[in-house]
């Protein structure tokens, strides 16, 4: 028995697919199912800029949910959000600021944070990297629409003072939570939720970009108390995206 295997997990920042040649690294769903399996996850939140590919996947299923993604400044990100937001198994909003080429303070991320809370959904930004994903230039967002809920994907990924920003501006907000793929240091998972909430950080591999075998063992390497690895692992992404 793992140590992981006490715990529900559910892993909130996955991708079915097969990246550029640059990131050399691919997914497929019987690969993630596979993966699931192996590492005993209950839930996994799935995305891909191609929303009608992940419909198919995720459609009558228990145990793979998707966030729709959409680009700002694709004149028709209003519809397709209303398309895919009203299909079965989509629970959240997918924004990609470094990789579409915008900042979240930009007033073109307006209609879709309108859009979020109409729905009811959060939305997952991509954290950490300059110039279009800063943790400076998400807060703005977080203050002009304080009923969304923002989650900021890897945390500030690999700079510690991009880290060190997500945690504070998390810190100040309250409706800015945090998921960790990717950000190398385990003992900032533990500051974090110290001081931004146990229901407020949680747990992600980013697949194929990254990985459960290392992504869960940093998870334990960062000392939490029981209570705050459940939350970690699992509770907080089931409450946030009422995945009961």
């Amino acid at each position: 028995m793992n140590w992981w295997d006490r715990y529900e997990i559910i892993n909130a920042h996955a991708h079915i697919s097969r990246l550029t040649s640059d990131f050399g690294v691919s997914l497929n769903v019987q690969e993630l199912r596979k993966l699931m399996r192996k590492y005993n996850y209950s839930k996994c939140i799935i995305m891909n800029q191609n929303n009608a590919m992940i419909a198919k996947i995720v459609s009558g299923s228990n145990n793979l949910f998707a966030n729709v993604w959409v680009n700002p400044k694709d004149q028709s990100s209003k519809n397709v959000l209303r398309t895919f937001l009203k299909k079965e198994n989509f629970i959240g909003i997918k924004l990609h600021p470094l990789f579409d080429g915008y900042t979240p303070d930009s007033p073109i991320v307006y209609p879709i944070a309108e859009i979020a809370e109409e729905f009811g959904v959060p939305i997952q930004l991509h954290c950490g990297h300059p110039p279009f994903s800063l943790p400076c230039s998400l807060e703005p967002l977080a203050r002009k629409f304080p009923n969304v809920k923002l989650v900021l994907v890897h945390m500030g990924h690999g700079h510690i003072v991009y880290i060190n920003a997500a945690i504070s501006i998390a810190e100040r907000n309250k409706n800015i939570y945090l998921e960790t793929s990717g950000m190398p240091m385990h003992t900032k998972i533990k500051e974090a939720i110290n001081r931004v909430g146990k229901d407020k950080v949680m747990y992600g591999d980013d697949l194929p970009c990254g990985h459960p075998s290392w992504e869960l063992e940093k998870a334990r390497a960062a000392d939490l108390t029981d209570i705050n690895m459940e939350n970690f692992l699992g509770g907080n992404a089931k409450k946030l995206y009422n995945l009961d």
